[in-house]
């Protein structure tokens, strides 16, 4: 009978987290907001995994405790690294560079734009670069349809960006948090690859794009600095890329890391503003009030949806579906990447590090780092593929088909053109 309940309850689990899924894809049809569906997802995925669970109670809680212990590390990582995006750019920091930017030509601005965000991603993050970019953009150009083009390739840049580095993407920095990878690995051998996946559409895009903006178009005055914007820009850059040296040299997990610079941070900018009353809105009690708070719940909703899966066994089943089915761990990871283009590429990444252990996988094997490519650069092949594509349909208003016409064949192939690279290079 215990049995009998154990696979009905299975049965149950995989339907809900279907069907939640589908509505978390479906979010911009149905008006359902994605984080509700996966808080619910999750809660109501475990609920079945306790009463199907034929084990005591006890196990079936230190399960779901070691889950959530894996979880809060990602959430409180992410936490920290929004905090700090947000405290620099509350200081008008990220103006530093736009003077960058200002060109009249086409194509030069299409490559500074795409290098910036390819490299500025690779520090902070795919999502958070994309809605600076874009935010720059309106200022240089102020039309929606010559905005097109560049927008795209700011998605197709910031995730190809994000790729190479362990605090570029946020499916990179699970892989570096659970162990899979480590920071030198993934950024001396995916680097190439990922420019690759870039260089193609770029290239193309730069042959197809012509002419100059009108003179007005770039003419712009840039915002007034906030009192010490130049100095919280240069000290989060670099707290920033001291994230991965301080896990080396400490052992400690990286959200450590992530914490300590925010603290820095806090610091620092209290002692400067704390004797000016107007300057509250530059002090992280303020800064905290305006993080996404519902982008962090969501990936707590979807990565303990994911974990119920885990504990069931399930995963390990699909993976072994694959390893007889496919066999080869390239083609493993290019299907991946392929489907995070349709599926948000962090259930897809939680999913296969629930699949594959790291004693029969182990650190910093071609399959995790080929994994960390794919899901990376994959997403950027449909514009829902990724949170920044998520973020740039609700900037700029770009539909499904409209990119899907322009955009995604050149990326498709510049994709496969990197992990060829990788494939026979490593």
């Amino acid at each position: 009978m215990d049995i009998e309940i154990f696979t009905l309850s299975h049965d149950i689990l995989i339907t809900i987290f279907v069907i939640g899924y589908t509505a978390i894809i479906l979010e911009f049809l149905i008006h359902v907001n994605k984080t509700a569906v996966a808080l619910f997802m999750a809660v109501i995925c475990w609920l079945i995994y306790f009463v199907g669970d034929p084990q005591p109670l006890s196990v079936s809680t230190a399960y779901l405790n070691t889950h959530l212990s894996d979880v809060s590390q990602i959430l409180f990582f992410l936490l920290g690294a929004m905090t700090m995006v947000e405290l620099i750019d509350s200081h008008k920091g990220f103006n530093t560079f736009i003077c960058y930017l200002h060109t009249r030509s086409k194509r030069k601005m299409l490559w500074v734009t795409c290098f910036l965000a390819f490299f500025l991603s690779a520090v902070l993050d795919n999502l958070t670069t994309t809605i600076l970019m874009i935010s720059i953009l309106r200022k240089l150009i102020p039309h929606k349809k010559e905005r097109f083009l560049f927008s795209c390739m700011v998605i197709v840049a910031a995730n190809a960006g994000g790729a190479w580095t362990p605090i570029g993407d946020v499916t990179t920095t699970m892989l570096w948090i659970g162990g899979q990878i480590t920071s030198m690995k993934v950024i001396t051998e995916l680097f190439f690859p990922s420019l690759i996946s870039m260089m193609f559409p770029l290239l193309l895009y730069t042959f197809t794009l012509k002419g100059k903006f009108p003179k007005s178009e770039v003419d712009f005055r840039d915002e007034p600095l906030e009192p010490g914007a130049h100095l919280v820009f240069f000290l989060g850059i670099f707290l920033f890329l001291c994230v991965p040296v301080f896990k080396a040299l400490s052992g400690l997990p990286p959200f450590m890391g992530m914490l300590i610079s925010l603290s820095i941070m806090w610091l620092v900018t209290d002692i400067m503003h704390f004797r000016h009353d107007q300057r509250h809105h530059l002090r992280v009690p303020h800064i905290l009030t305006k993080i996404d708070v519902s982008s962090i719940l969501f990936f707590l909703g979807i990565l303990l949806s994911v974990n119920a899966l885990e504990s069931t066994g399930i995963l390990d089943g699909a993976a072994q579906w694959l390893n007889v089915h496919m066999k080869n761990e390239a083609l493993i990871a290019s299907v991946i990447g392929v489907v995070s283009a349709v599926i948000d590429n962090v259930p897809l990444v939680a999913a296969t590090m629930g699949m594959y252990d790291l004693q029969t996988t182990p650190t910093d094997s071609p399959l995790w780092l080929m994994i960390a490519y794919a899901a990376g650069t994959g997403g950027s092949i449909l514009v829902m593929g990724s949170s920044a594509g998520v973020a740039l349909m609700g900037l700029e208003k770009v539909d499904f088909f409209s990119y899907f016409k322009k955009i995604s064949l050149p990326v498709f192939i510049g994709y496969v053109l990197g992990m060829l690279f990788y494939v026979f290079l490593f």
